[in-house]
């Protein structure tokens, strides 16, 4: 057996002990035992426990970002509306958190996030979502304002559904937060019916990379001045 089909096991070994019992149930001895090697592979592989769980996190986010990627595709080509996309992403954050509390820990922790592919994806991904709504013309400030806002809620919102037992959490909780971030930085309407030049520089913002009949200068140029209108208006 490889090194790499031994990693493998091991973090899915991993994986299924830090769902069941959180990271007190990650042991060399319980891994081991049921990856199927010698608890020194562990070592050799992964340092220590920390090493291993921060291994876990990263391939338990990493599906889960997997799966958001796709819906992103999915969403796109069936012309999904922006806003509804990016409310129902946001409730598969949510529930995703709720269902790995030990996963969602690792990878919010602050020390942890800059070094974590998988967090850095997460973001990517988010910042995606919130294009595709700037270029529908209903976005009022700008897209890294808004991927910060809907980022900070949503890490806010689980953290506090999470330190509240079950049967105490408000199961609206999460939508009434995802509704008040977006009456911040969503207009009533598309851009043609929207509220004045921010949101149609927020819109133009969106589309500059593609307009090809200008040249790399000229868009860069152009993305200055929105920009500009953007954050003299916030």
């Amino acid at each position: 057996m490889s090194d790499g089909v031994r990693g493998q096991a091991i973090v899915e070994a991993a994986a299924a002990l830090l769902h069941a019992g959180g990271p007190g149930a990650v042991t060399t001895r319980g891994v081991a035992e049921r990856a199927g090697v010698q608890a020194p592979t562990i070592y050799r592989l992964f340092g220590d426990k920390d090493g291993l769980l921060e291994a876990v996190a990263e391939h338990v986010m990493a599906e889960f970002v997997s799966a958001k990627v796709a819906g992103i595709e999915a969403a796109a080509a069936a012309d999904v509306d922006p806003v509804d996309d990016l409310r129902a992403s946001w409730r598969r954050q949510v529930d995703f958190g709720l269902a790995n509390p030990a996963v969602f820990r690792l990878l919010s922790d602050p020390g942890r996030v800059p070094g974590s592919p998988a967090a850095r994806r997460g973001r990517q991904v988010l910042e995606t979502r919130v294009h595709r709504v700037a270029a529908a013309g209903r976005l009022r400030v700008s897209e890294p304002q808004a991927v910060d806002l809907i980022q900070a809620a949503g890490v806010g919102t689980i953290q506090g559904l999470l330190a509240t037992p079950p049967e105490q959490r408000d199961p609206a909780l999460g939508d009434v937060m995802l509704e008040a971030v977006l009456g911040r930085i969503l207009t009533d309407a598309p851009v043609d019916r929207g509220d004045g030049p921010v949101t149609a520089a927020v819109a133009l913002r969106a589309l500059a990379p593609r307009l090809q009949m200008l040249s790399e200068a000229e868009r860069g140029l152009l993305g200055e001045w929105l920009d500009r209108i953007v954050k003299a208006a916030g």
